[in-house]
């Protein structure tokens, strides 16, 4: 017997939703429908956990990539956004620190804005949405002294940390609300002290950007404390924090600033040492997230072509994923001439966490059971495959149903598939 897990259907990050979104961008409509059906067969979310990457919002983005958003989902964002500010008012009513959920990219105020700032035409609540983001760049009390105002009382693992901290990170760090701002002023969007705002931030990370976060102690140094090794990704590190500050030199005209951040992008994105502690190939942690940020370093850059060779080998380790440590396993299950391997898909996509996708392609190392690709799961940087073995019986000829993991947790992945078939 197993048990099914119900996936968190309405979170890019994993369900069918996300799985919607990879299907749009891979042009396969027809997938894309049906997840979309199955993220949203118990109505979408507008509740406080609502963001760019859950719920309404979440869903406002993938159907904005098919040209699809319409008029009821843009509402059911309002009301989340509308929640939002008048959460983020009474805080500052009050004169509270704010939670690192109220503003982040994830989660936040940070998220919506760059949903916003996406609508064509521009959104009426991005303005209001701007000045509360703003409105962190001006200093705040808290703890008997004077912070920035986006230090947070919470850590990073969601508990109270003593004296609290400032976290520097695009995915939950003051280097989202930096880059949506400089992207707001590139667009012609601006509110009171945005500028200044963006100063603010940009001048901060010059100094402690380095790091993940800066704690209480890291305010009273003469300077930061040197920067222990660490992974250096989108959502966390300065190939993040770096795109933040490429947006605001753009934004801010700041040529010296624009330099030195796809300096460091390239610096970091071509040291063996720094590359050696990415270990997957996720979209936050690993080589995708990577990818995806220096095409868009290049993109703005005035000299692109000094990105090509790590756009290059950043596509070939996103890709190696088929050529790590294999699990191959088979499940006893017989097809026969005929026989529907729908049924089999239909299954799949609704018991497994993050559904069921189609992996087209040729190459070597990859067995699919069709000659267009196969069908396979996903799970943070590892996925399992659909195969088969052909072979006869006394019931005459058949195909037996095998299944091929690849990634770091691929053979648990493979096994969670296998047993699901059986």
């Amino acid at each position: 017997m197993t048990t099914t897990i119900v996936p968190r259907t309405q979170d890019l990050s994993e369900g069918a939703l996300g799985m919607a979104l990879l299907d749009i961008e891979r042009g396969d409509l027809s997938t894309a429908r049906r997840h979309l059906a199955q993220a949203t067969v118990r109505g979408v979310s507008t509740g406080s956990n609502a963001s760019l990457f859950h719920g309404a919002p979440a869903l406002e983005f993938v159907l904005a990539r098919a040209h699809g958003a319409g008029d009821d989902v843009r509402a059911a964002v309002d009301r989340v956004v509308d929640a939002r500010l008048a959460a983020a008012h009474r805080r500052q009513a009050a004169g509270a620190l704010p939670h690192l959920a109220e503003w982040d990219l994830i989660r936040g105020l940070t998220g919506l804005a760059a949903l916003l700032l996406s609508r064509r035409p521009i959104a009426p609540r991005l303005p209001d949405v701007l000045a509360c983001l703003v409105a962190l760049a001006h200093p705040a009390r808290g703890e008997g002294r004077i912070l920035p105002g986006w230090w947070s009382l919470v850590g990073p693992d969601g508990k109270r940390m003593v004296g609290g901290h400032g976290n520097n990170g695009m995915a939950h760090g003051i280097a989202g609300p930096l880059a949506v701002l400089s992207l707001a002023l590139r667009a012609g969007v601006s509110v009171p002290g945005q500028e200044e705002a963006v100063g603010t931030f940009a001048t901060w990370l010059d100094r402690h950007g380095a790091h993940y976060w800066s704690t209480a102690a890291d305010l009273e140094a003469d300077q930061p404390p040197a920067a222990e090794p660490a992974r250096q990704s989108w959502c966390y590190g300065q190939p993040g924090i770096a795109r933040a500050q490429q947006l605001a030199a753009l934004a801010l005209g700041d040529t010296a600033r624009r330099q030195a951040a796809e300096d460091i992008v390239e610096t970091i994105l071509t040291d063996p040492l720094r590359l050696a502690r990415i270990t997957d190939s996720t979209l936050c942690h690993g080589w995708a997230g990577l990818l995806t940020l220096t095409r868009a370093v290049a993109a703005d850059s005035p000299a692109p072509a000094r990105f090509t060779p790590i756009i290059q080998d950043l596509h070939r380790r996103l890709a190696a994923v088929l050529d790590q440590q294999q699990t191959k396993l088979y499940t006893g299950v017989k097809f026969r001439q005929g026989s529907a391997w729908e049924w089999l898909y239909l299954y799949l996509a609704c018991v497994l966490p993050n559904g069921l996708s189609r992996l087209p392609g040729q190459r070597p190392g990859f067995t699919p059971h069709f000659g267009w690709g196969s069908m396979a799961a996903l799970d943070a940087g590892s996925l399992a495959y659909l195969t088969i073995r052909e072979g006869e019986d006394d019931k005459g000829r058949y195909w037996e149903v095998g299944v091929i993991g690849h990634g770091e947790g691929g053979a648990d992945l493979a096994e969670r598939v296998v047993s699901e078939i059986r």
